[in-house]
């Protein structure tokens, strides 16, 4: 038996500094990702930002019209900076990681020279590891455009291609009616996509584990009482329930079960979820069987 679920409010905290199992401080990498009305999706999407900004110091660059190179369109009578006036601007203030998804309202035939110019924007501010993502190919331009990306991709060992396209093929229900803007879902994944880009090139820091696998077994009309476990990750940390436990259980914010179960004999199964001094997060199945 699944409870219901409960209604879950994602707070999102971006930290810069947090404190490790060992009492050490630990610095997290600081991530700059620039991004047009696409990405811009992450921007007013709260569970989007947690889970790029998982285990990284977050800086959002995002803007509706935003071009790499030249002039942006307009929107609301309102141009915003191109990629490399903003990189220009930020100076110092720049991630030495950055995540770049601009392309959207670009022209196709200055593409390629664009990606070129914006990342020697980027070399001369000091940024390490460019995540380039490419655009979903729903209209004929981004192929091309693609292809630019995976061409500057070869020239340039500091660029990593996330590769959105063909992440993004098989779901339509992502996105708005043009194929390309992200509903909160598409925002969520876009989000997904690139914190396990940054994962894997180890500039995001891991996440926690749960190891619990097995509760116990309760006995209804009796106290319960279990502690879950979780490795790795930043201490100290935070758990909660992310469906609703059988009716008389609870979970604490440190990771104990407990209560006097007041269900029926059966099994009960509930996710749980744990976040770490990072603001990174693990999600798990857990089953409690519970007998007369």
């Amino acid at each position: 038996m699944r409870g219901g679920l409960a209604c879950v409010a994602v707070a999102v905290a971006a930290l810069a500094v947090s404190v490790s199992a060992s009492g050490r401080a630990a610095q997290l990498q600081h991530v700059t990702v620039i991004g047009d009305s696409v990405a811009d999706g992450i921007g007013v999407d709260s569970r989007a930002k947690a889970l790029i900004g998982q285990g990284i110091d977050l800086d959002l660059e995002l803007a509706p019209c935003r071009r790499l190179e030249g002039v942006s369109c307009p929107v609301d009578g309102v141009r915003p900076q191109n990629a490399i006036d903003l990189i220009n601007s930020l100076g110092a203030k720049i991630g030495p990681d950055v995540v770049v998804a601009v392309g959207y309202n670009d022209h196709e035939d200055e593409y390629a020279g664009n990606v070129e110019d914006t990342l020697a924007a980027l070399r001369s501010a000091g940024v390490k590891h460019v995540f380039w993502l490419t655009l979903r190919a729903a209209r004929h331009p981004y192929i091309t455009m693609n292809a630019d990306i995976a061409a500057s991709a070869a020239k340039h060992p500091e660029m990593t291609v996330v590769d959105w396209n063909v992440y993004s093929r098989s779901h339509p229900d992502w996105f708005q009616d043009d194929g390309i803007h992200l509903k909160n879902l598409g925002s969520e994944m876009m989000a997904t996509l690139i914190h396990r880009s940054l994962l894997q090139a180890g500039v995001a820091a891991p996440p926690p584990r749960i190891v619990t696998a097995a509760l116990p077994l309760a006995h209804r009309g009796h106290p319960y009482r279990a502690a879950l476990r979780s490795l790795g990750g930043t201490r100290p940390y935070t758990w909660s329930l992310l469906e609703r436990a059988p009716a008389g259980i609870h979970l604490e914010p440190s990771g104990v079960v407990e209560g006097t179960p007041r269900v029926k004999a059966g099994r009960y199964t509930f996710d749980v979820q744990v976040r770490d001094a990072n603001g990174s997060m693990t999600t798990r199945d857990l089953t409690l069987r519970v007998a007369r």
